[in-house]
């Protein structure tokens, strides 16, 4: 079975599909009843409740309420707009910052082997929240897709969200200063 030999190179995350189905065959003014855009939203709460990280003058870095691994995190402009080519260079320049001070937060803070950083524009594309574009920035470590995600469709996080961000805020925030954000 070549699939059995390749399978740790993957990343899978069979949880999410409920989430993106969610979204899908949806009229649009249902879908904006029903599922009010998480980032929107993330930034009327406070930020500790919100999961928000940093909150710089265009964007801000929020962990990922269902996370692929212990570090998982997103960077949104404030507003909402769905695709890169919406947003201007203020916004762009800022974010471009903001994927390097994540980075940085996160190599000090746990150490990973690499990084998946990623942005799915439109439903099609595997985006969760279409209507709002979001860069994703995922630590990875070799071999952190365990037999159990795959067969079980279980992923172990052995770091609660409240852990991670009390780890992630601080240095995120350091980092961020040096960069003069």
């Amino acid at each position: 079975m070549e699939w059995a030999e390749k399978w740790y190179d993957n990343l899978w995350a069979p949880w999410r599909m409920s989430y993106i189905k969610n979204f899908s065959g949806t009229k649009n003014e249902e879908k904006n009843e029903k599922n009010k855009c998480i980032f929107c939203e993330a930034q009327k709460l406070d930020m500790k409740e919100a999961l928000v990280v940093f909150k710089g003058k265009f964007s801000f870095i929020i962990l990922n309420k269902f996370p692929y691994n212990s570090g998982h995190l997103m960077i949104a402009p404030y507003r909402h707009v769905g695709n890169l080519t919406e947003l201007n260079d203020d916004e762009m320049l800022e974010i471009s910052k903001l994927i390097k001070v994540s980075i940085d937060a996160l190599t000090k803070a746990y150490k990973p082997e690499g990084f998946n950083i990623g942005v799915n524009i439109g439903e099609a594309a595997g985006a969760g929240v279409p209507g709002h574009v979001h860069i994703h920035i995922v630590p990875r470590w070799k071999g952190d897709a365990n037999y159990i995600t795959i067969i079980g469709g279980v992923k172990v996080v052995p770091q609660s969200l409240e852990e991670t961000y009390n780890i992630l805020k601080p240095l995120i925030e350091e980092v961020s200063r040096n960069l003069g954000l």
